[in-house]
């Protein structure tokens, strides 16, 4: 894994961005680098935890539990050529080290003028952890769940409590376990832990099944950790027969988004906890103005949305966030939506990544609001739901 970058593959190296906003991505993605689990698992456990195998025809892969599991050609394609990418297994020496090395990926952060991140895995664990718990050996799966965890607090976390946003996994099979490692990692500084988005979707109880979801939920709100749901978490959108998959399942992540986020407003959840905090990750905003409409439409025209104290629209502005790449053409819904409930997103090092561009998109798309707005937008927002500290001085000024 040696860190000169292949000219054919990549792009040459970018010049540090001209800064004009400080920002606090809230969704980004690491890669679990070759060491993770012979390094942090249980000694008696690791032979039976993921192994990263070199295949006959050159690729590297992870095997756990008798499946293969790859790094396919848009999961990790920071600073890579587009003619380069195919959906295809990667070798880590065709990744940019910033994907599994986190001094690594703090230069990355530098060069774009980006000041924090906030990371999900990837796809040996799943967006939201659901590989581990899915394990036929409930020890191994536990044990390669707090592995992941003790791996990011370890070498990302601690070593860079300013730049790194800490985002843990639980084991979503067993709600008593999956509320003791909500508690162990908020101990531990984590403010955040990824659940799937639509959990019966992968073989989990549904969000109405009370006895396993509210266990979790009631950790979440007893520690403050948010609820960060990962468009995708959960599949993607089932694609017609000789349909194109990729193409198809990209341009509806948005309408995953909504449809998430409509079932954990009716789960009732944010109503019964009103300080329960849902972020949703990579779905961008331009369906929020239009559920709010439709939310309001449900009370006052066809009385579906009446019973609850307060409004369903009330409910989504406090208890959910929203997350966007730039939605140039949707951004003026911002204060429909509720622009305190509005962050930013780079999602480093996938495909729709605007590394190392991320300044200039932003300046491009939102050149126009006021710096108080775009403060908020690019790290206020964030860094109140997140509890994460800000520099002393954050841009733009007024």
């Amino acid at each position: 894994m040696g860190s000169v970058l292949d000219p054919a593959l990549f792009l040459p190296e970018p010049e540090p961005a001209e800064v004009h906003c400080t920002i606090i991505s809230v969704d980004d993605h690491v890669v679990e680098p070759p060491h993770l689990f012979a390094e942090y698992m249980s000694p008696a456990l690791r032979q039976h935890g993921p192994q990263l195998v070199e295949t006959p025809d050159g690729h590297q892969v992870w095997e756990f539990g008798g499946n293969t599991y790859t790094q396919v050609g848009m999961n990790a394609v920071a600073g890579r050529r587009l003619e380069s990418v195919h959906l295809e297994p990667f070798r880590f020496d065709q990744m940019r080290p910033g994907c599994y090395d986190v001094d690594a990926r703090i230069a990355d952060m530098d060069l774009a003028g980006i000041w924090a991140m906030h990371n999900f895995p990837s796809q040996i664990t799943g967006f939201c952890g659901r590989v581990f718990a899915d394990a036929d050996d409930t020890a191994v799966g536990i044990d390669a769940m707090r592995a992941w965890n003790d791996w990011l607090f370890t070498e990302w976390y601690e070593p860079h409590p300013d730049r790194i946003v800490p985002c843990g996994i639980t084991f979503l099979s067993d709600p008593t376990e999956a509320a003791r490692e909500i508690h162990r990692n908020a101990e531990r500084g984590f403010v955040s832990v990824t659940l799937p988005e639509r959990p019966h979707a992968v073989g989990l109880p549904s969000l109405w099944d009370r006895d396993h979801w509210d266990p979790i939920i009631a950790a979440c709100v007893e520690t403050d950790t948010v609820v960060s749901l990962h468009v995708g978490s959960s599949g993607m959108h089932p694609a017609p027969p000789g349909g194109p998959a990729l193409q198809i399942g990209a341009t509806l992540f948005g309408q995953l988004a909504l449809q998430a986020c409509a079932e954990w407003l009716w789960s009732e959840y944010p109503v019964r906890h009103p300080r329960l905090k849902v972020a949703m990750s990579e779905g961008g905003i331009g369906w929020v103005a239009m559920l709010i409409d439709r939310l309001d439409n449900l009370v006052d025209r066809s009385g579906y949305g009446r019973g609850w104290e307060d409004r369903p629209a009330d409910v989504l502005r406090r208890n959910f966030w929203f997350c966007t790449i730039d939605d140039p053409s949707t951004i003026d819904t911002r204060q429909a939506i509720g622009i305190d409930n509005i962050c930013v997103e780079t999602d480093y090092p996938h495909g729709d990544s605007t590394w190392p561009h991320t300044q200039q998109v932003i300046a491009d798309a939102w050149g126009h609001l006021p710096p108080a707005e775009l403060r908020m937008l690019c790290c206020e927002n964030a860094a109140r739901l997140y509890r994460h500290p800000l520099p002393e001085i954050v841009l733009p000024l007024d």
